[in-house]
């Protein structure tokens, strides 16, 4: 489907996801202003009052922004709402978005028709995360206007399901806005991302990685050390399973290989469950593509790199000729 204005102004077709402590002001401004979507989670900004001033810095910057570039407008930015009964700031973060018009609203662990209702009021756009098609239809019935499947690979809290698998059963039935996660971390997969008819690539790990993210320099060398083999998908740290850098497990004491199971019903995002370490702070989430990054970087270079992977990739299909014989 055609993309609703702002979305059509994009450099590329990319949404930089919201990860939990690392984004912030600094990294949302910088992802808009190099082209692409940016988002933060709403519990980054602690106290609750800090995310009006949050929302007031991205506004006033972007605003600044397209008026000294014209030719070269900043990408709508978004914000993620944890809509999980644990989360008691919700309404109170829902009213701040309101005030500020976001126009990209993304929910996670719950979807509520009252917040699709009030972000369709004032305006604005929702997205939601999605493990499974049947998560993905109780979305679209309850009012979401777009899905965010979260595949096999995709850092943080994650399913289980491959993308060509999810992405076909959500396209027999859904022809809305979708944006793909799961282990995206080149133009490649871009690319790829759009030939399974998503609208968007979803990514977050790789940004970890950059000048302009809020995590440590241990974080952002494991990022650059990581691959695809040093993931591990467990449920201890918060009670819903996700991704995590072996590396950060082993260093907080623990045995990668060995993990108990923790009791989905006490649901935590910070406390690390049973444990002493905490999800997120001490165990650090990544995706299985960060083996595509080489190494800490400004925002800009990481979407100038991507942007030529993107292109390459294209030019690549087209000059196969075995391509466009069996395109025709």
């Amino acid at each position: 489907m055609p993309l609703p204005a702002p979305f059509d102004r994009l450099r590329l077709p990319l949404i930089g996801s919201p990860l939990f402590i690392v984004s912030g002001p600094e990294l949302v401004i910088a992802q808009c202003k190099a082209g692409i979507i940016g988002s933060f989670p709403a519990l980054n900004a602690r106290p609750q009052s800090l995310l009006d001033e949050w929302l007031h810095q991205i506004t006033e910057e972007l605003a600044k922004h397209n008026r000294e570039n014209p030719d070269r407008p900043a990408a709508p930015f978004a914000v993620n709402q944890i809509v999980h009964k644990s989360n008691d700031r919700l309404e109170a973060d829902m009213a701040t978005c309101a005030k500020w018009q976001v126009p990209l609203v993304i929910t996670s662990l719950g979807a509520r028709t009252e917040v699709f209702d009030a972000v369709r009021g004032w305006g604005g756009i929702s997205m939601h995360d999605v493990i499974n098609n049947r998560f993905a239809m109780k979305a679209i019935e309850k009012g979401a206007d777009g899905l965010i499947p979260v595949a096999a690979g995709a850092g943080g809290h994650a399913g289980t399901l491959s993308p060509f698998a999810l992405m076909q059963e959500i396209r027999e039935w859904f022809d809305g806005l979708v944006a793909l996660s799961g282990s995206i971390a080149n133009g490649w997969s871009i690319l790829a991302a759009q030939a399974l008819r998503a609208d968007f690539a979803y990514m977050g790990s790789a940004f970890i990685a950059t000048k302009e993210a809020n995590a440590n320099e241990a974080y952002k060398q494991g990022i650059v050390e990581g691959s695809a083999e040093g993931i591990v998908y467990t449920n201890l740290f918060t009670g819903v399973h996700g991704n995590y850098l072996r590396s950060s497990i082993l260093a907080s004491g623990l045995d990668p290989d060995d993990l108990p199971v923790s009791d989905p019903s006490k649901m935590n995002f910070g406390s690390g469950g049973n444990t002493k370490v905490k999800a997120w702070k001490d165990i650090w989430g990544s995706g299985q593509g960060v083996g595509a990054v080489k190494q800490v970087g400004s925002v800009e270079d990481m979407v100038a790199r991507l942007e030529r992977e993107y292109h390459a990739a294209k030019a690549g299909l087209e000059a196969n000729s075995d391509f466009r014989a069996w395109a025709s």
